[in-house]
């Protein structure tokens, strides 16, 4: 892995700024925000400003509000989630300064859901051990989060915005530091669209990359292109192994493919529980003490191991004690989504099956946000801070997004980069035939999804080996997104390979236990893979 650029025409037209935010998810919306007080900001995303991930996410955001609560117990269970591979400090700091920034989003419009007193609702998910979780028209949380920070972010007359960009690459000064990014955009700059954008800081918050699977809960937009060019960029990026399957999509048939449904784990938290055909529960008190409200990787096992068992394809939540009144309530969106596909969750068993959701690694970042290149920051999904482990505690990611790219912007105000020049490369560019997604995304979900093993791992690494050799000399969107996916698929294959032990959402079953000699973090950049053992 050597390509330092994708192969795209030459920019057609150049525009300049004191800061650039790639991706319009909550991180990136919260940066934009944050970063006028730095200076001029331009904001671009790939298709809608409130088309990414944020805008589905159900359950809520997660923060120590309750009588009963504490930040140095949402601390405990966001180590516990994340099984010995956290970063206790960066972890403090989402959970002290957490409630803050949620205020914050707030007093910015935000309208969560009340209790009869007038008082912010608080539910449980899994991992929680307190109702913590606030939420937003029952199970539209997302949506009204994304509704409020866009409608801050046009209001602003500091914000430029420039929709249906995809980013390509990072400009860079000679001694490597970002200047800048390349993109192309619908409708702008020469007929092929590929521009320049000029700027002190660039800020990554592209989101996911869920897409490398056949099945993910995740949008079409979530490609992993930040990962990728922050790779070619020669950032660090971290525990791409940890790849967090959601327990409970809705499974609509062998034959569904690409972003499916979610089933918000807070049905759980309202009592609802998983079963399988013959009506058994999936996971009870003596497994774990938190039963089916377990972390999600404990609770995904379950289910495969169910599945694998029983030879099926999906198990069953059990929704039907909820009672219609509290079903329509609570979770409008998920009866909705049910009855369209013919399934009534007030008396009828709803098929769920795990599905990729989350990466929990991603480019590495300090607390402000800083990542080994300078003048590239990262927040978000695209950004591995060292909060999520080997595995995210539910509900944790908007919560992230909001408080690191809040520091980010910090950050900026005291110390934004100077301008630089960047400078042209002569490396030879790299792009792939975008019809080898169909069958990487297979390999992956084949070889590196819920179960892996050395054997599985090593089918889809030569498999990703032989779509190499599928190569593109004609550029554009659909073979750049490709080439990303390729680039963030062989670094994550490699990890789950050289990491022999089941941690967290990386369960290897020709290695079944947590290793102590694996408590620690796999690093890539260009240059390879090394192993930083945690003391």
């Amino acid at each position: 892995m050597t390509a330092r650029r994708l192969l795209a025409p030459s920019p057609g037209w150049t525009v300049e700024t004191d800061v650039v935010v790639v991706g319009s998810g909550v991180a990136g919306l919260t940066a934009a925000l944050q970063a006028t007080r730095a200076g001029r900001v331009l904001l671009v995303t790939k298709v809608l400003v409130d088309a990414g991930s944020t805008r589905w996410a159900q359950g809520g955001v997660a923060a120590a509000l309750g009588p009963d609560d504490s930040p140095a117990e949402h601390e405990r269970d966001t180590l516990e989630a994340g099984v010995g591979l956290c970063d206790p400090a960066a972890v403090r700091v989402l959970c002290e300064e957490g409630p803050a920034r949620l205020r914050e989003l707030i007093a910015r419009g935000a309208a969560f859901d009340r209790d009869p007193a007038g008082e912010l609702a608080l539910t449980r998910e899994g991992g929680h051990h307190r109702n913590r979780i606030v939420h937003a028209g029952g199970d539209a949380t997302g949506a009204e989060v994304s509704r409020a920070l866009v409608a801050a972010v046009r209001a602003h007359p500091g914000i430029e915005l420039i929709e249906h960009a995809l980013v390509l690459d990072v400009l860079q000064t000679a001694d490597g530091r970002a200047a800048g990014i390349t993109l192309h955009v619908l409708g702008e700059g020469t007929q092929d669209g590929v521009g320049a954008i000029r700027a002190r800081a660039v800020v990554l918050a592209t989101g996911g990359m869920g897409q490398v699977y056949s099945s993910t809960t995740n949008p079409p937009v979530s490609t992993g292109d930040g990962v990728a060019l922050a790779l070619r960029a020669g950032a660090a990026v971290t525990d791409l192994e940890f790849v967090q399957f959601h327990p409970t999509a809705l499974y609509l048939g062998a034959a569904s493919t690409g972003q499916q449904p979610l089933i918000s784990e807070a049905m759980r938290g309202e009592g609802a529980f998983l079963i399988d055909a013959a009506g058994t529960r999936v996971i009870t008190a003596a497994e774990h003490p938190l039963a089916d409200l377990a972390p999600r990787d404990v609770v995904a096992k379950a289910i495969h191991r169910r599945m694998l068992a029983t030879g099926t394809d999906h198990v069953f939540l059990d929704a039907r004690g909820l009672g219609e009144e509290l079903l329509l309530q609570r979770f409008p969106t998920i009866v909705a989504r049910c009855r369209e596909a013919g399934i009534d969750p007030v008396v009828d068993l709803i098929p769920v099956a795990p599905a990729a959701h989350y990466a929990s690694g991603g480019v590495r970042t300090d607390l402000d946000g800083c990542t080994s290149v300078p003048g590239l920051y990262a927040c978000g999904e695209v950004a591995c801070t060292g909060v999520h482990g080997a595995n995210r505690l539910a509900s944790n990611s908007l919560l992230e997004g909001l408080v690191f790219a809040h520091r980010i912007g910090r950050h900026l105000e005291r110390d934004l980069p100077p301008a630089g020049e960047p400078v042209t490369t002569d490396i030879e560019p790299v792009l792939l035939d975008p019809a080898v997604r169909p069958e990487l995304a297979r390999a992956m979900t084949e070889g590196a999804g819920v179960l892996r093993s050395a054997e599985s791992l090593a089918a889809a690494a030569k498999t990703l080996e032989s779509l190499e050799g599928r190569v593109s000399t004609s550029p554009g969107p659909a073979a750049w997104q490709a080439t990303d996916l390729h680039t963030v698929a062989c670094v994550l294959v490699a990890a789950a390979i050289r990491r022999e032990e089941t941690r967290g959402a990386h369960w290897r079953e020709d290695f079944p236990e947590a290793s102590a000699a694996w408590r620690g973090h796999l690093v890539t950049t260009l240059t390879g893979t090394t192993f930083e053992a945690l003391s």
